[in-house]
């Protein structure tokens, strides 16, 4: 019904920065609700970053002041730039919605990921 895809991860030093992008597509009405979240290796998944259809913004604490997630609601996209980075944000990165489908139901869907790597 509603596919989510991410792009943009990939390896950078510590210091640099990168650009996340999810794309929604499928039988979408509208999205409540895009965040990202992430998990490393041996650790439980972790919201990094959310932001509600009317603009409402939250971040982890791990990120805040580092990161920036913004959406595109009329092409159904989520992008999340991250600065700054670190080695601990090493992680695979997913994008998840919360969707209203032409249904009239809501639904969460998630991204298949993408890796985020930080080292020199």
């Amino acid at each position: 019904q509603v596919q989510l895809v991410e792009s943009g991860g990939g390896l950078v030093q510590p210091g640099g920065s990168l650009r996340l992008a999810c794309a929604a597509s499928g039988t979408i009405s509208s999205i409540l609700t895009m965040a990202w979240y992430r998990q490393a290796p041996g650790k439980q998944r972790e919201l990094v970053a959310v932001m509600t259809s009317g603009g409402g913004k939250n971040y982890g604490d791990s990120v805040k002041g580092r990161f920036t997630i913004s959406r595109d609601n009329a092409k159904n996209m989520a992008y999340l730039q991250m600065n700054t980075l670190k080695p601990e944000d090493t992680a695979v990165y997913y994008c998840y919605a919360n969707v209203r489908l032409l249904t009239i139901q809501t639904k969460d869907y998630w991204g298949q990921g993408t890796q985020v790597t930080v080292s020199s």
